[in-house]
């Protein structure tokens, strides 16, 4: 790509914990393949929009984030570059497409969300986002830095998206959190409107997770703490989505007023729909140990460590953490992985 978009390193699985997103170069649009679905009653003409970045930005970092999983039916990446999202937003669900050439963002909504997501975009592409104040301390992360120049944080100012797939990442492995959120959004969601890439699905609303019976949270693979987690957080959602318009430290209070949401989920969701540079998740299994090893060699750290570590990115630290993540430098496994439990087979 030209301009601002510049080619970048090549993903791994290391990196994929920083959230990014494998994004195709960006290359000339081909006509609607035999892989495209509508909704019914969808247009393939949708309202269109363009944004210039004020300075280098990057489709997979900034969205990559948004991405739960390689099968999340409501991301796809495609070969011309482009970036697909199925979303529900407050006027309704809705497609997006955002794809970068030269200098610029061209995006492209439909169904009744269109207008919202497209008002919204700036934001989403890190337009409220301030990485001129972010100064690094340390070689490797400083390193990471320059090579990651098009790091934006994404500001979605959606909560009960990215809140409810937290909860399901909750003391259990990523790929089964994946597969729960992935069955669950194809089975009660619905199906994304406009020309977008097959099997794209917008998640359920609050009253159909309220609705969703005990069985079939047991066949997803979710227990009964985490399901009556979301259960709570669906009744209250008018409540959840005011807290994207809130300060992140008061946003995530208002998260964690909701028994089963601690630290690590608020974290979670408000660096995704609030944007918070500061949100630094604590409480996670690999985080401590990963900055630890990076910044001080140490193997074992904790989350006292961690915080004692980044203390000197006071108000960046989850930028700081991303960055570390995205350097690649993780300590070796000395210990088995997180056991799987598929409930659904009990």
């Amino acid at each position: 790509m030209a301009g601002r978009f510049a080619p970048r390193p090549a993903v791994t699985r290391t990196t994929v914990r920083g959230g990014e997103a494998a994004v195709p170069a960006s290359r000339p649009a081909p006509g609607p393949a035999p892989g495209t679905a509508s909704a019914p009653g969808a247009t393939t003409v949708g309202r269109e929009r363009t944004y210039v970045p004020p300075g280098p930005l990057d489709l997979g970092l900034v969205l990559g984030p948004l991405r739960r999983g390689p099968g999340d039916p409501t991301f796809r990446t495609a070969p011309d570059g482009s970036v697909w999202r199925a979303t529900r937003t407050p006027a309704g669900p809705g497609t997006l497409r955002v794809r970068a050439k030269g200098t610029a963002v061209h995006a492209a909504a439909w169904g009744r969300g269109a207008e919202w997501l497209l008002e919204q975009l700036p934001a989403m592409l890190g337009d409220l986002d301030d990485p001129a104040a972010f100064e690094p301390r340390h070689r490797l992360v400083a390193a990471s830095h320059r090579r990651r120049a098009g790091l934006r944080l994404t500001r979605t100012g959606l909560v009960l998206e990215n809140l409810i797939p937290s909860i399901l990442e909750q003391k259990v492995t990523t790929d089964e959190a994946y597969r729960a959120w992935r069955l669950l959004v194809r089975k009660y969601g619905e199906p994304a409107p406009g020309p977008c890439p097959d099997r794209m699905h917008v998640m359920p609303d609050a009253r159909t997770w309220a609705m969703i019976p005990s069985w079939e949270w047991h066949r997803a693979g979710v227990d009964d703490k985490r399901a009556s987690t979301i259960l709570r957080a669906v009744r209250v959602a008018r409540r959840m989505e005011e807290a994207a318009s809130m300060e992140p430290g008061a946003a995530m209070a208002r998260l964690e007023l909701i028994p089963g949401i601690g630290p690590w989920t608020s974290a979670e969701t408000i660096q995704r729909s609030n944007g918070a540079p500061d949100a630094i998740t604590v409480g996670d299994l690999h985080l401590p140990r990963i900055v630890g090893y990076a910044l001080a060699g140490d193997r074992d750290a904790d989350d006292a460590v961690m915080l004692e570590l980044l203390a000197p990115y006071a108000g960046q630290r989850h930028r700081a953490a991303r960055f570390i993540l995205l350097g690649g430098q993780v300590p070796p496994r000395r210990t088995p992985k997180m056991p799987r439990w598929d409930i659904g087979r009990l």
